[in-house]
């Protein structure tokens, strides 16, 4: 009798190579990466359509309602922990966001204001080594403060300023919603709840953090028109909650940090809209930044082969786990 003598292994490349994408995974992030899209409409709508000078009372019309509405769909609540634990995500990426958001635009020019919204992916990579026990990926910072150079870019004009109050309002808006984001992928999911059910629980904890602060510094704006009726309409639904369960449904299967820097469509879709909406000039250094930006965007969903892709798949499996493994 005899046995085959073993094959000597075959000699591969060294080189580096790029993870490919699944076509599921890539689905997914193209779902996903309609949220930050939606948002980018929000500066369109709230200078065309809303009324002004009632930047708080848009939020809570873009929070409350879709909130309310999706618990009466759903008709799940949350259970003990997760009480307090909804109430922390929608303070972080509705109720404390939203109106930190709305001070730096009124305190800085929007240029400004976006730069410091596109260095949520860094402080997200930060939170996924200290919140998740990730080890960094270097790939998408490098990406991240690639994509920071970009909107920089696109936003960014001669005459842009600083105010103290406003970079520390936006850099703390930016923190917020990246620790939401870190938290959301730490705690998962409680089980049997799905997306829709999860983010009216955020959306309804963020709009009664909303509620008095509006009625204290906004008060009800004095008409509200037809327009304004469709505006409101859009930041509830495409942009409410149709954008914020998207947005949660792929933290929850998506790479942390990746997902992050999908939140890079935001300042370009809003820059794409007043060039070819509004009629705003778009200049070559702005192109230039666009293309850098987008360019960030999509390198930073690949993972070289062999550094920290097997420790991401194995973060999400065991965040997976978690999920379906703890009771509410």
């Amino acid at each position: 009798m005899t046995t085959d003598a073993p094959r000597a292994p075959v000699e591969t490349s060294r080189l580096p190579t790029r993870a490919p994408l699944r076509i599921s995974t890539a689905a997914l992030i193209v779902v996903t990466a309609l949220a930050p899209a939606a948002w980018g409409t929000t500066y369109a709508v709230t200078t065309e359509l809303l009324p002004p000078d009632h930047p708080i009372f848009a939020a809570l019309m873009r929070a409350l309602p879709g909130g309310l509405v999706l618990i009466l769909l759903t008709r799940t609540l949350p259970s003990g922990q997760w009480w307090w634990k909804a109430g922390v995500l929608g303070a972080l990426n509705i109720g404390a966001f939203l109106p930190l958001l709305f001070v730096a635009a009124e305190r800085l020019p929007g240029g400004v204001a976006a730069t410091l919204g596109a260095v949520q992916p860094l402080i997200v990579a930060g939170l996924a080594v200290a919140v998740l026990r990730e080890p960094p990926s270097f790939w998408r910072i490098g990406w991240g403060g690639a994509g920071i150079v970009g909107v920089g870019l696109v936003a960014l004009g001669p005459a842009a300023a600083l105010d103290g109050a406003g970079v520390a309002a936006g850099l703390t808006a930016a923190g917020c919603m990246a620790l939401g984001v870190a938290l959301t992928k730490h705690w998962g999911r409680p089980e049997n709840v799905g997306p829709l059910a999860f983010t009216g629980w955020q959306l309804t904890a963020g709009g009664l953090i909303l509620l008095p602060l509006m009625i204290l510094v906004d008060g009800l704006p004095p008409v509200i028109d037809a327009p304004a009726i469709g505006g409101y309409l859009w930041l509830g639904s495409v942009g409410g909650f149709i954008a914020y369960a998207l947005w949660i449904r792929g933290i929850g299967r998506l790479p942390v940090t990746a997902i992050a820097l999908l939140g890079l469509l935001s300042p370009l879709v809003a820059a794409l809209i007043g060039a070819l909406v509004l009629s705003e000039a778009f200049t070559p250094a702005q192109l230039a930044g666009f293309i850098l930006a987008l360019a960030a965007l999509v390198a930073g969903q690949l993972n070289p082969i062999g550094s920290d892709h097997q420790h991401e798949d194995h973060s999400d499996r065991r965040l997976r786990h978690g999920r379906t493994s703890r009771r509410p």
